[in-house]
């Protein structure tokens, strides 16, 4: 991706993700953005086992959408941008797709990594192309505790 403008976005709610994110930014020379939720998620927030909690809401209603603190500049000036994100009930979180719609990436490359307890990436990349078929979607990857040189040869 030499040449390329490229941003490194993720969604992170208990730091796991944005260390692999850092990692790809240092990797390719990308810019570093960290998608934010208006109202950060707390650990009652991020409680699985409570269908109550709010990602469980979230995530049980595909159409919500997090409201997100919109302060990523010149969006329209990347060529490629990783998105990553932790993988909630097989998918990516809502908040992922309120960040997509909020900045529109149709016609771009976009690359999706995640990280996860126990799901693959295949349900929630395939999730994401459905949804936005106008994008150039890239093979993602699941990222779990991966070294600096495993990210340098996924990037290559």
């Amino acid at each position: 991706m030499n040449g390329k403008n490229t941003l490194v976005a993720y969604f992170s709610a208990t730091g796991t993700t944005e260390r692999v994110a850092e990692m790809i930014a240092e990797a390719t020379g990308g810019t570093l953005y960290e998608i934010t939720p208006e109202k950060e998620y707390t650990a009652a927030d991020l409680n699985w086992r409570d269908e109550s909690s709010r990602s469980s809401v979230e995530m049980h209603d595909l159409s919500f959408r997090p409201a997100i603190v919109r302060d990523l500049k010149n969006a329209g000036d990347y060529d490629v941008i990783y998105i990553g994100f932790p993988i909630w009930w097989n998918l990516a979180p809502t908040v992922v797709n309120t960040f997509i719609e909020a900045y529109g990436f149709d016609g771009k490359t976009v690359i999706p990594f995640a990280t996860s307890g126990g799901s693959g990436i295949t349900n929630s990349a395939a999730q994401l192309k459905k949804q936005y078929p106008d994008i150039n979607w890239q093979s993602g990857k699941l990222l779990n505790n991966p070294s600096r040189a495993d990210i340098e040869a996924w990037v290559k």
